[in-house]
């Protein structure tokens, strides 16, 4: 089961997702530090480059909790599922 959690500050928007069936708490802040990653990447790749990077202990912890079958993980949707796209967020660019 996935909780998850909106809120709104301002005008940014924090979307939180604890996943029961792991210790994981990934906010868009956390999963940022990510964004960059080695793309496809192992479990221990991941946690070298976050820690490599400076990521915060948060997000090493988070990788940490990862199954560990030797599998690549291609991106941010494999760790986060909920990993909100550009499509998730209303606004129009054309505008700005």
């Amino acid at each position: 089961m996935i909780k998850k959690h909106f809120w709104l500050f301002r005008t940014n928007i924090y979307i939180c997702t604890k996943l029961n069936r792991y210790n994981m708490f990934w906010t868009l802040e956390l999963a940022s530090h990510l964004e960059d990653a080695p793309w496809p990447a192992t479990k221990d790749e991941l946690i070298d480059y976050g820690i490599r990077s400076g990521a915060p202990i948060e997000v090493i912890e988070n990788l940490q909790e990862l199954e560990d079958e030797g599998d690549l993980y291609e991106g941010l949707e494999d760790i986060w599922p909920d990993y909100p796209s550009q499509e998730d967020f209303f606004f129009n660019e054309d505008e700005y």
